[in-house]
């Protein structure tokens, strides 16, 4: 790996420290070297704040060095004003002469004026060093904006017989049998801190009675969204306790059950449910969505290909009988145990 490969992965490494904090802003890392010395670094850590670059010029305790220094960042400096001001003018009036972008910013305010602008200043600019690698660090980002629907995340614990439920013919509300073990479900939380939307079928809400939120974990609760086409789900749920915002997709909109924090949004069930859901969380700015279940909600995103990875739990239990895990195929990316548990990620391309 190349001096410029290695200071790229530095600011990856960085970037990554924003992840959940950063929507709807990017995951930016920035070093700044100085004869092959890091003499400044920093990460977006929160939208509204101070970018990358910034907190990487900051870093530098003597800012006479920086007119020989390089600034090194994952993603192409803004160009325009935001909440913050432009950081290509902010590198171009502290002197910095070189520059080297992983990947252009595919947000159309920036999209190469960045770099432009850089170029026009007499800036020596280099892009495209760990391109692949810096898309991947912002691949929600990357979908919204080249996609125009969230990144769409599927997951699902199911038995070591492949099953994901036992048998409820009734529907009714029961206690929850799990499948995998503490460190699986902790690290479920976790995930939903990285996600902006979290959502179930209806089933799954009726049965389970899920809070969706991340109390085994430290961090911001996701959007709820559930799919309900009759209204089906009773209004004492916990998906309906005003404590976080919720978007019930359903044929009824015009019931509003006194919620000050729920939102019906109307879904043709005839057409391409798949389809409408990426629109509405599109609509809301959503650019990240990690859906829980049930089996015929999963099964739905699979059939339609719209997905873009899939996190399995397999657990030691058996259950003999039940609801069968969702079908799908795809490429495994990652494996890994979890105290019993397998983990296996499964990428859609």
């Amino acid at each position: 790996m190349s001096n410029h490969e290695n200071y790229i992965e530095r600011c990856i490494q960085l970037a990554r420290n924003g992840l959940g904090n950063t929507y709807p802003n990017p995951m930016v890392g920035s070093v700044i070297v100085h004869q092959d010395v890091i003499i400044g670094e920093g990460w977006h850590q929160k939208a509204g704040e101070a970018h990358a670059e910034v907190h990487a010029i900051t870093a530098v305790k003597k800012k006479s060095l920086l007119k020989d220094a390089t600034i090194y960042v994952s993603l192409e400096p803004c160009s325009h004003y935001g909440k913050t001001p432009p950081c290509s003018n902010l590198i171009i009036d502290s002197g910095i002469k070189k520059v080297v972008i992983g990947t252009v910013d595919p947000f159309s305010q920036v999209a190469g004026k960045g770099i432009k602008k850089l170029f026009d200043a007499g800036c020596e600019v280099r892009v495209g060093v760990l391109e692949e690698e810096c898309r991947e660090l912002n691949k929600r980002f990357l979908s919204f904006h080249l996609k125009k629907r969230p990144y769409i995340i599927l997951k699902w614990a199911q038995s070591s017989d492949h099953f994901i439920s036992p048998i409820n013919e009734d529907n009714a509300e029961r206690e929850p049998i799990w499948i995998t073990n503490q460190y699986s479900r902790q690290l479920v939380h976790k995930w939903r801190t990285e996600e902006q939307a979290i959502m179930v079928g209806t089933n799954t809400a009726v049965v389970d009675n899920p809070k969706l939120d991340v109390r085994l974990w430290q961090g911001t609760n996701p959007v709820r969204v559930v799919l309900d086409r009759e209204l089906r789900i009773p209004a004492a749920s916990h998906l309906f306790d005003n404590s976080i915002k919720t978007l019930v997709l359903t044929e009824k909109t015009s019931e509003e059950r006194g919620a000050k924090n729920v939102i019906f949004e109307q879904v043709d069930f005839q057409a391409e449910i798949p389809q409408q859901v990426c629109e509405i969380l599109y609509k809301y700015e959503i650019q990240s969505h990690i859906i829980e279940g049930g089996r015929q909600t999963l099964q739905t995103f699979i059939d339609a290909g719209l997905w873009d990875e899939a996190r399995i739990f397999t657990g030691k239990q058996m259950l003999g009988s039940g609801t069968k895990a969702p079908s799908l195929h795809g490429r495994l990316s990652s494996e890994k145990q979890i105290e019993g548990d397998e983990l296996k990620i499964y990428n859609n391309d």
